[in-house]
């Protein structure tokens, strides 16, 4: 099947697929090209993962400065290309795992591959609150660093206690004149060098021992405020804002895996000996099976080792070429 220009011939068995472009797919893509295997790269609806819609990367080895995220997953794939990675825009909605070759099929084709790399990363999770989402893109948003410019001088809420929550809460001082955390316990979940940031920034509070009940608005203005219950009284309460990010956590993309390969209860991909699944030949990077450090340098640490298992599980089954 002739699909962009792009290599990928019906009958044609792929030595790796790899599933998501973020930091651990396309480092995973530069290890398997490096190693001659050709990867094919089906990117997703996000290609580039989470670090595209990241601005300020501080903490990635190597640059001292600071890398734009966008900036830094374009060098990652240009870099995957440069030794043979094949990139395409689509999505996978089915896996067929029960034999070799493995069968994944996108919105676009159907693929054959002697070894899979699933790297999709996870998503934000949502408050799952109908007036969540009646404003979102209206004063509700899951991302800081995309919308936080739009709230100039304005007052926002952070829904979360981690230090995902933290860190926007921070990223939103650029902009906002006021950001509170709500958080439902009396005590942040984030690092302590997070925790001791948020307390003394000057423009940001805590409102403890609160859950949002309603994000209250009005079309068209969107959001006006958040209707709170404190957990321990029971008391509900108004406070006006402008707008409202959440920052509760992530959820795994492995739908398209579900009941082909083994999760933990939450959905992240179990993996042992490295990137190994339950699935000889099938190996998980990235957050999509972490769920405790989720950054991107280790997410590209494990997108190398999924490579290399992947070149040796070729190589141990005499599939290489």
């Amino acid at each position: 099947m002739e699909q962009n220009g792009q290599k990928g011939q019906k009958g044609r068995v792929e030595n790796v697929l790899i599933v998501g472009s973020g930091a651990a797919g396309l480092t995973a893509a530069i290890y398997a090209a490096r190693a001659n295997l050709e990867p094919l790269v089906l990117e997703g609806m996000q290609p580039g993962g989470q670090l595209t819609i990241t601005s300020d990367v501080e903490n990635y080895p190597g640059f001292p400065e600071g890398i734009q995220g966008p900036d830094l997953m374009d060098a990652m794939k240009k870099q995957a290309e440069r030794f043979g990675t094949r990139c395409l825009s689509e999505d996978v909605v089915e896996v067929g795992l029960d034999g070799s070759p493995f069968i994944v099929r996108s919105d676009r084709g159907e693929y054959a591959c002697k070894s899979l790399i699933i790297a999709t990363g996870a998503s934000a999770r949502f408050m799952g609150l109908p007036s969540e989402q009646r404003f979102m893109g209206k004063g509700v948003s899951a991302c800081a660093t995309c919308d936080g410019f739009f709230f100039k001088n304005q007052e926002v809420m952070i829904v979360g206690g981690g230090d995902t929550a933290c860190e926007e809460a921070l990223f939103l001082t650029n902009f906002a004149k006021r950001v509170r955390i709500i958080h439902r316990r009396d005590e942040l979940r984030a690092s302590k060098i997070m925790q001791e940031r948020v307390m003394k920034h000057p423009k940001v509070e805590v409102l403890w021992n609160a859950v949002v009940e309603e994000i209250l608005g009005e079309d068209p203005k969107g959001v006006t405020g958040v209707r709170l219950k404190n957990t321990q009284t029971g008391e509900t309460f108004e406070e006006d804002c402008d707008g409202v990010f959440v920052a509760i956590g992530h959820v795994p993309n492995t739908s398209a895996f579900q009941g082909k390969i083994e999760t933990d209860e939450k959905g992240y991909i179990l993996t042992r000996d490295g990137t190994c699944t339950n699935v000889a030949g099938v190996f998980a990077a990235g957050d999509v099976q972490d769920s405790k450090y989720r950054q991107a340098v280790s997410a590209a640490g494990t997108g190398c080792m999924a490579a290399l298992d992947a070149f040796h599980f070729l190589e141990d089954t005499g599939e290489l070429g």
